[in-house]
């Protein structure tokens, strides 16, 4: 077991790329927390790591509320008695589209739910992993931070904030023996936001016009992203922090 014990949140892990992160890592003998905004899809996973033999339990919270983070993050040590790591995976996109036809309101929901459940995190979960000797940060940031495609610009600019303060955290925070990572995903068209990342239905046009960017010939999936995860997670990464891991496949545009 390369987790046996730790104790691990995972945000957005009701379904999608949390939900495989959630349920990789519990097979890995690390105790879950598992975070969503919808209480019947995370009570699911729970009942599906507990079904495997592993060990979870459901908190519903919003990642871009400071109270609600800070519950969060308490609930890991009232649970399991500490905290290991934080996954923060919880992501949102306005639709595809030109940049100025995105509202304000998108704009602002999409730099909260990205970027700000990453200061959140930070600001409650730093001291709980000062308390055990250091921890770790897992951000799930996005090809689109590093290669961007027109149309998600806001959504890019978001996911390029979260790369380049994880790389500033792991520098500010190493002597705290607190690592951060990032691993960026390519498109992966079982998650919930597919349609919005590729601008209408994915029909059979659009998911070729993305296939054909990623020379290993197929999508991401969530057990590709949760095999990263678990590698950052473990200690065998533990001279690992301020990385990018991009799972793409070797995306080329």
């Amino acid at each position: 077991m390369r987790l046996q014990d730790k104790v691990i949140i995972v945000t957005g892990s009701g379904g999608g790329i949390g939900e495989g992160i959630a349920k990789r890592l519990a097979s890995e003998g690390a105790k879950l927390i598992v975070n969503d905004i919808q209480s019947a899809a995370g009570e699911k996973v729970v009942a599906a790591i507990r079904s495997a033999g592993g060990q979870a339990v459901f908190v519903a919270a919003d990642v871009t509320r400071n109270t609600e983070v800070q519950a969060l993050v308490q609930a890991a040590v009232t649970h399991f008695g500490r905290l290991d790591v934080m996954v923060n995976n919880a992501g949102w996109t306005h639709r595809n589209r030109p940049a100025l036809e995105v509202s304000e309101e998108e704009f602002d929901r999409c730099f909260a739910v990205n970027m700000k459940s990453i200061y959140l995190s930070t600001i409650h979960a730093t001291p709980v992993f000062r308390q055990f000797g250091g921890g770790s940060f897992i951000n799930i940031a996005s090809t689109a931070g590093v290669r961007p495609r027109p149309g998600l610009s806001w959504y890019n600019g978001s996911k390029g904030a979260v790369i380049t303060t994880s790389k500033s955290l792991a520098a500010e925070l190493g002597p705290d023996n607190i690592r951060v990572n990032c691993i960026n995903p390519v498109f992966n068209p079982d998650t919930g936001l597919s349609a919005e990342f590729a601008g209408g239905p994915l029909d059979e046009a659009r998911r070729s016009k993305f296939l054909s960017t990623i020379p290993l010939g197929r999508f991401s999936t969530a057990l590709d992203v949760a095999n990263a995860a678990l590698y950052l997670a473990s200690d065998e990464a533990a001279f690992i922090s301020g990385v990018c891991i991009e799972v793409d496949g070797a995306r080329c545009v």
